[in-house]
């Protein structure tokens, strides 16, 4: 299986950070956040990932190369001056991740979730979502998870993660524009056709300077 990090955004609520900086080369822990997700996906036994590309592109082409370093073998998606956001941005890839299901891996989270158990779909889901507790940030959550049924019905919601392992056949009717990936999502758990766990690690959403400051001073630790 084929893995894609979704490096392409500029990073607004991160600025000044981003201005000189993709988001995804920067530091937490004395590595990059994109460094991470590759040895992490390394180590998993993924072998070929696609990272989208827009802000900044050549410092990300510079900082990774041909992804040997790491074990892997890398292809870029560039979407030019203007990020497709996340369902546009998958769309455009599909070539480079070819006809079976595929994992994305949003590029500015870090977590211990193990990337070894991501696994295709099953029966005729069209995707399976890592949800996690919800943070500060996100109090209500954004999907209830009944079992491995997702849906967007009342009662407790957790927080969609930023992982997820998605079939071709959910982005069928969707073009290759600036789009979000939620609606596609909605109308997945609406049909009954979403799955997804709930990951008790850790997680964190770098989306702001105090976060990524959090992440750093956490990844200072013994453990890391």
């Amino acid at each position: 299986m084929r893995a894609m990090i979704l490096a392409a955004g500029r990073g607004e609520r991160l600025r000044p950070l981003t201005d000189a900086t993709p988001k995804p080369l920067l530091r937490a822990g004395g590595r990059t956040l994109l460094d991470w997700h590759l040895s992490a996906l390394a180590e998993a036994g993924f072998r070929e990932v696609i990272i989208n590309i827009a802000w900044l592109s050549g410092q990300i082409r510079a900082a990774v190369g041909d992804g040997g370093a790491h074990g892997l073998r890398i292809h870029f998606s560039d979407e030019g001056e203007e990020a497709l956001e996340t369902a546009g941005g998958i769309v455009r890839a599909l070539e480079l991740l070819g006809p079976e299901p595929f994992a994305v891996i949003n590029g500015d989270i870090w977590t211990d979730y193990p990337r070894e158990r991501l696994a295709p779909p099953q029966g005729g889901d069209l995707a399976h979502l890592v949800l996690v507790d919800n943070p500060a940030h996100n109090p209500t959550g954004d999907f209830a998870l009944r079992g491995d049924r997702v849906d967007c019905g009342s009662g407790p919601r957790l927080t969609f993660a930023g992982i997820g392992v998605y079939s071709p056949a959910l982005f069928a009717d969707q073009p290759a524009v600036t789009a979000p990936l939620a609606p596609l999502l909605r109308a997945a758990a609406a049909a009954g056709r979403l799955a997804g766990e709930h990951y008790r690690g850790e997680w964190h959403d770098v989306g702001t300077p105090n976060r990524l400051s959090a992440l750093t001073q956490r990844l200072a630790g013994p453990a890391w």
